[in-house]
């Protein structure tokens, strides 16, 4: 049974026909690639599963319930909590009250959120080291790393990934993929939106190619890898 699910979303700027008839699934457990080039409609579909865009037809289902008509602070209150494309910190104050607050947004008590703060302290050490540090102060990884902790502070049921290695060095590339890894081990549920469709990929179990707003491609992680368009469309091969 899916965890999350998409069926024939369709989401419209304006006159603009973004995302046509899109479905996807993601299981319990799962991590779920979606990749495409550049204005494919991959940040558009996380937006609208996050209730940040609205949409023009179709359905989207979590724990087997509509979450059509739920606004996007009680979709995160259910256990969807994105991290938003150019990962968006709250520069002027410091790395610990940006966690706090996603736990404000989950209305957690004090208590509850030392414990998952810890817990992201021990995922991402830097923070911990540079917790009374200004966000905006931070590198772009460290911001990306940020992001995620915030994220994780409203204990999400499904995580969306919305482009995590843009605009990082080659080492927070691999630091940021290391960490998705280790979500992935302890059965973190996640949706990946990534335009790097190898790292995407390595670390999926399964995966959508996105073509100016249609899913073109669906599959196993490995099939897709292997799969002669995708290899000479996104993977460079």
């Amino acid at each position: 049974m899916s965890f999350l699910k998409v069926e024939d979303l369709n989401v419209y700027y304006g006159n603009i026909h973004a995302i046509k008839g899109v479905s996807l699934e993601v299981n319990k457990g799962e991590v779920v690639s979606l990749i495409g080039a550049n204005g494919a409609g991959k940040t558009t579909t996380l937006q609208a599963i996050s209730g940040l865009l609205p949409i023009k037809a179709g359905e989207i289902t979590f724990n087997n319930n509509s979450i059509l008509k739920q606004k996007a602070f009680k979709r995160t209150r259910l256990g969807i909590a994105q991290v938003p494309e150019g990962r968006r910190v709250f520069k002027g104050i410091s790395v610990e009250d940006n966690l706090t607050l996603g736990g404000v947004s989950v209305n957690s008590t004090k208590e509850e959120d030392k414990i998952e703060m810890d817990k992201i302290y021990q995922l991402f050490p830097v923070l911990k080291e540079r917790r009374k540090q200004e966000a905006g102060t931070l590198s772009g990884g460290e911001q990306q790393m940020l992001a995620m902790g915030r994220a994780l502070m409203t204990r999400p049921q499904v995580l969306l990934l919305d482009e995590p290695s843009m605009g990082l060095s080659p080492l927070f590339v691999d630091k940021i993929f290391d960490t998705i890894a280790l979500l992935k081990k302890d059965k973190t549920t996640i949706l990946l939106v990534e335009q790097n469709a190898n790292l995407a990929l390595e670390v999926a179990d399964r995966g959508y190619v996105l073509e100016t707003g249609r899913i073109v491609k669906e599959g196993s992680a490995e099939s897709l890898k292997s799969d002669p368009d995708v290899k000479a469309a996104y993977l460079g091969i």
